[in-house]
């Protein structure tokens, strides 16, 4: 009397293992670029604060803050969060740097991003991030000028966030 075959065989087995292999092969780099996607946009909300003082500023001066102090900020290094060393305002430029070790990710470590501000011929202040360029001619009042040729930063586009890819 024959029994009955129970479990896979070898070759089930091994068809299985290349599936999963392949498929973790493709996985692995698109969650690893997800990973510094995220960290890349807490950039993003820590710059948030120093757009929101030199806007300030500018509206009640008419001239851009020529540094943390001057927007109403802590100094650049006081302005940190787990990826990003610093929050520099220059004029009407912020500079966020990233950590250069971990935890920030290997693509990002000691990158920049830069954010710059601009206004519209009826005064309304404009940011530009990365180097994405503005949909509407903006004025930077002889401050640092909107420039598609400084990259804006040097975090590779593929880990900026939607609103800072040129």
């Amino acid at each position: 009397m024959k029994s009955a075959q129970t479990g896979f065989t070898l070759i089930e087995l091994m068809i299985v293992v290349a599936i999963v292999g392949t498929l973790a092969l493709l996985a692995i780099p698109a969650y690893s670029d997800f990973t510094t996607r995220a960290q890349v946009s807490e950039a993003l909300n820590l710059a948030g604060v120093a757009k929101t003082a030199i806007v300030e500023s500018y509206t009640s001066s008419g001239t851009w803050p020529t540094d943390n102090v001057a927007a109403g900020l802590g100094s650049s290094s006081d302005i940190k969060g787990k990826y990003v060393d610093s929050v520099a305002v220059a004029s009407n430029q912020i500079t966020v740097t990233f950590r250069a070790a971990a935890p920030a990710a290997a693509g990002i470590q000691g990158k920049t991003l830069l954010l710059t501000a601009g206004t519209s011929s009826n005064g309304d202040v404009s940011w530009q991030c990365g180097s994405k360029s503005m949909p509407i001619a903006i004025s930077t009042g002889g401050a640092t000028a909107f420039s598609a040729s400084d990259g804006g930063g040097t975090v590779a586009q593929k880990y900026r966030p939607s609103e800072c890819r040129g």
